[in-house]
């Protein structure tokens, strides 16, 4: 399978929190996170069989939707379909860790800053202009591509644009040492993004995905916060 995780690449830097507080309670993106926590434990109980046909069908897999664009359009619903069913599975504790901590700790000012309504939209986009972006890198993919982090880096391209300077505590390994820092919000996801650029070739990560929803939460994100008060970062 293609994981579409935030966590694949970033073993080394792990962010832990920010220093934002919400003014609203983020029931969105902690229902997206007791729903995927939720699929991952159904999923982990069934019988290995059985958890590659639910992968199967209801991952993304770009093949079968270039089958539906080039003749079979009644085939088309069912894997528009997938585009979102597929960010709800995950294949590995870490691919579901990685991607829900990035949701945790910048989903909830981006609720914060367009409201519960709007952001399930923005979240939801995010992560099918993901899915575009990989199909149109590589049709003709039999394998199918789960994973949160299309929408979850969606996510991250509106922090980068509303946040730049927030600053986000953040646990570095260096070879044998561990220490946190605090690096601003603009350095840790430029840094982030560049990495999916470099690694975009490599196989068994949907790289593209990662560059696509990052690119289209990076666009979209002010149509989203439009007639919405300004969340600021604190004064340092």
């Amino acid at each position: 399978m293609t994981q579409n995780g935030v966590h694949v690449n970033n073993k080394a830097v792990i962010p832990i929190r920010d220093n934002i507080p919400t003014r609203t309670i983020p029931i969105i993106t902690i229902s997206l996170i007791i729903v995927n926590t939720l699929v991952f434990v159904y999923a982990a109980f069934m019988p290995t069989a059985a958890e590659k046909e639910l992968v199967i069908k209801y991952g993304l897999v770009p093949k079968e939707l270039l089958l539906a664009l080039h003749g079979r359009p009644e085939l088309l619903p069912y894997n528009v379909l997938t585009m979102f069913t597929s960010m709800f599975l995950h294949g590995g504790f870490f691919h579901l860790g990685g991607n829900m901590l990035y949701l945790w700790i910048f989903g909830n000012n981006i609720e914060d800053s367009t409201g519960h309504g709007r952001f399930i939209v923005f979240y939801g986009l995010s992560g099918v202009a993901a899915a575009l972006l990989q199909f149109a890198y590589d049709p003709a993919a039999s394998i199918p591509m789960i994973g949160a982090s299309g929408a979850v880096s969606g996510v991250l391209g509106a922090y980068l644009l509303l946040f730049p300077y927030a600053r986000i505590k953040t646990l570095i390994f260096i070879i044998i040492f561990i220490t946190t820092v605090e690096l601003p919000a603009i350095v840790l996801l430029t840094i982030w993004f560049f990495m999916q650029v470099l690694f975009a070739h490599t196989e068994g990560v949907a790289w593209s995905a990662h560059i696509g929803g990052f690119l289209f939460g990076l666009a979209t994100i002010k149509l989203f916060t439009l007639g919405r008060p300004r969340v600021r970062a604190p004064r340092r």
